[in-house]
């Protein structure tokens, strides 16, 4: 099994033929993902050749689900057309949609994640990597070459730090690694991937990754206190971060002890989450762990 994204995951690709969209398409069909069809009204009819395959474009998600059984949408559009592509995958019954798309105005993404939300869309992002469940499926543009398949889950708020975690644990593979966004508002919530990696039979450890900013991480440690029996690992971006200062990601601003990486490896810690004090340690606790349930 894996988490929200499978081998029989059929995707679609809104902004397919843009530079972005055809090069992480290429990407993704390399990585063994069923790219099903891209989104584009001015080019509905075409087909885009990625080596030894041929992409069909439709002129709306509606379309390309009814041709196609899609059930999986990934957005690359400008930011000023994110809104307008979540909400007609949405209305299309998409089951899916993962929002690489950063630089959304706030209002858009309050907006487009509620709806998606009300209408049964799983919404991963905005201003995120994606999701890999490696050797079944990549939407997004996490690099598919850097883990194999395995049975440690991944959420995390940081590209950056995902790429880097699945790097050291290559050897150890994962089954999902979700990259959830690090903007004030994403659709999908470490709580979200938690209760999902909880239920999956095949994922025997979490690893979460937070930053500074906000307080999703303490509502992750309430969470995990309360409802997840799997060994949960844990790692905090942000500890040498000047106080008021945003660092990168539009979320990660601290104000006063709220936010700090202090107040959220505290909070973990106290919820039985074992937490890393660098990206290399955090990895070293995961291998300890693996290695005690052997």
């Amino acid at each position: 099994m894996a988490v929200y994204l499978t081998k029989d995951s059929k995707v679609l690709v809104q902004g397919m033929t843009g530079g972005e969209g055809m090069k992480h398409t290429r990407r993704m069909i390399a990585a063994g993902t069923d790219v099903v069809g891209g989104v584009n009204p001015r080019k509905a009819g075409r087909t885009v050749d990625f080596d030894d395959r041929s992409v069909p474009v439709f002129g709306s998600v509606a379309d390309g689900i009814r041709s196609t059984g899609a059930d999986a949408t990934v957005v690359f559009v400008p930011p000023a057309f994110a809104k307008s592509a979540v909400t007609e995958a949405a209305d299309a019954g998409i089951g899916l949609a993962v929002v690489i798309t950063e630089g959304i105005p706030v209002h858009d993404s309050v907006a487009f994640t509620t709806y998606a939300r009300a209408r049964g869309t799983r919404l991963i992002g905005p201003n995120c990597p994606g999701l890999i469940s490696p050797g079944q499926s990549n939407a997004g543009i996490i690099p598919a070459d850097i883990a194999k398949p395995g049975r440690v889950g991944l959420v995390s708020k940081s590209g950056t730090l995902t790429y880097q975690l699945m790097y050291e644990l290559r050897d150890v593979g994962f089954s999902t690694c979700v990259g959830i966004g690090g903007d004030p508002v994403v659709g999908t919530s470490h709580i979200d991937c938690l209760a999902a990696f909880e239920d999956d039979p095949d994922t025997d450890l979490v690893v979460l990754i937070g930053e500074i900013g906000g307080d999703a991480e303490e509502r992750a440690a309430a969470y995990v206190r309360d409802h997840v029996t799997k060994p949960v690992v844990g790692y905090i971006a942000g500890f040498t971060a000047p106080e008021g200062r945003t660092m990168g990601h539009a979320g990660a601003i601290v104000s006063g002890s709220s936010g700090t990486a202090q107040a959220k490896k505290e909070a973990l810690e106290a919820a039985g989450v074992r937490v890393g004090s660098t990206p290399t340690g955090t990895a070293q606790l995961v291998l300890d762990l693996l290695g005690n349930r052997t």
